[in-house]
């Protein structure tokens, strides 16, 4: 039995699924030395989605990185279940990332542009070992792409065929492609249009409610968080400066940064209502 799980099989959301524990990333040497995440301790639950925000340059996209071993963290230590996850190597490594995925904030850089999109899905399932044959890898392709509302028949296309919202469903797909369990969105809807950001929020809020996925979900726009998450950390120069739920955080912030982020938002009322 999973060690996240009780006797009934039900997830225990009082086990931090991932934590950080005094966790550093440190770029440069010398004097060109930057701390980009200094002494970050963060906990997300089983299912829960956390947002990340702060101003660009702050450190988030570096943290994101760190949890999933994206970046080497200088010092600290990041758990996965209760077991660290700094020091895997190979097999143990591949068999995390199977469990721990990443969509970036590009979908027109994430994607190769010789690739089918359907052959770039399959190909992770190939390199994970998932899907008896080609036949099964391409039937779980096409169930992919339906499952984030884009026709099956895709599968076929080029990447520039596409538009940006297109490719973003495409690149959320790809990351579901291993039924992971932990999810950093790293800004996913920042380089769409407004009128399609809303649709990606859309597609994000119901795939965790049917996977029962966590996520950490970064973004600059406090308004675009709390239209996703339940929790809410604020980073200013690689530290948490403040934590709470979304309504505390964004109604009632303590620290003088959040108001700052907050007091950029014309108005959070109704945000997420009908996205």
């Amino acid at each position: 039995m999973n060690a996240m799980e009780d006797t009934s099989g039900r997830k225990d959301r009082r086990i931090p699924l991932v934590e950080t524990g005094g966790l550093e990333v440190t770029y440069g040497t010398g004097r060109e030395k930057v701390r980009a995440v200094r002494g970050v301790d963060l906990a997300i639950a089983p299912g829960e989605a956390l947002g990340l925000v702060g101003e660009s340059g702050c450190g988030k996209s570096s943290l994101g990185r760190a949890l999933l071993r994206l970046e080497d963290p200088s010092s600290g230590e990041v758990l996965f279940e209760g077991s660290p996850v700094t020091g895997l190597r190979g097999a143990a490594l591949k068999a995390f990332r199977r469990r721990a995925q990443i969509i970036f904030q590009d979908p027109f850089g994430s994607l190769n542009p010789r690739l089918k999109v359907g052959r770039a899905i399959e190909e992770v399932l190939h390199i994970h070992g998932l899907g008896a044959d080609n036949p099964a890898r391409r039937r779980r392709v096409r169930e992919l792409l339906d499952d984030v509302g884009l026709e099956p028949a895709f599968a076929d296309r080029y990447p520039h065929e596409f538009s940006g919202g297109q490719r973003q469903r495409i690149c959320i797909a790809r990351a579901l492609a291993l039924d992971p369990v932990f999810l950093v969105a790293d800004e996913p809807v920042s380089a769409l249009d407004v009128s399609v950001q809303a649709n990606i929020l859309d597609l994000l809020r119901r795939i965790r409610a049917e996977r029962d996925i966590a996520m950490l979900f970064i973004s600059h726009d406090l308004a675009v968080v709390r239209a996703v998450c339940e929790r809410i950390a604020v980073m200013k120069d690689g530290e948490i400066v403040e934590t709470g739920t979304a309504d505390q955080v964004c109604d009632r912030p303590r620290h003088a940064y959040t108001k700052k982020l907050l007091s950029a938002v014309p108005d959070l009322a109704g945000i997420g209502e009908g996205a």
